[in-house]
């Protein structure tokens, strides 16, 4: 795959991810009040917003302001960079990986457009099942969910594709 394949690809990727992050955003933000609760389908998936001023799971909230935009904004901004310089010039990265490592950083960069404008990433989707249940979040933590399994099943997919060539090669 050529590298402008591969840019393109990837900033489709990224675009849909961010687009599709900051819509549904700016829709909670207009139609949910802070921590109203909307049962969307029974208690299983909930809608309700809260701003949150860290990183996932509300980590370094308490931050001071300084290393609050180091550690959530630029360090963030500086690993997606490098993310996506890896991905343009990696001549041998699988279609699964490119498309993971676009996801990863359209996700990525939706929760850090919202740092830097909001100084807070809006959260607005809770899912329960039983005992097992998800923190708040938002379709930028699902962008970088899907990415990352993306990205683990390629793993899964070369090691069954080593252990059946070291089977026949016997």
């Amino acid at each position: 795959m050529s590298r402008k394949v591969k840019i393109i690809i990837s900033f489709i990727v990224i675009l849909c991810n961010v687009s599709c992050d900051q819509f549904t955003k700016e829709k909670a933000r207009a139609e949910i009040l802070n921590n109203e609760t909307i049962h969307v389908f029974s208690d299983h998936f909930i809608l309700t917003k809260v701003e949150n001023t860290g990183a996932a799971l509300s980590i370094g909230k308490d931050l001071s302001p300084i290393p609050k935009i180091i550690f959530l904004q630029i360090f963030p901004i500086v690993v997606l960079l490098l993310m996506f310089v890896y991905i343009i010039s990696d001549n041998k990265i699988s279609k699964l990986n490119l498309i993971g490592i676009s996801f990863i950083i359209g996700g990525g960069f939706g929760n850090i457009y919202d740092r830097v404008l909001y100084n807070s990433v809006t959260d607005f989707m809770y899912i329960q099942f039983g005992s097992l249940h998800t923190g708040i979040f938002n379709m930028a933590d699902v962008s970088v969910s899907i990415g990352t399994l993306l990205l683990l099943s390629n793993l899964i997919f070369i090691k069954i594709e080593q252990k059946s060539i070291e089977k026949t090669s016997f």
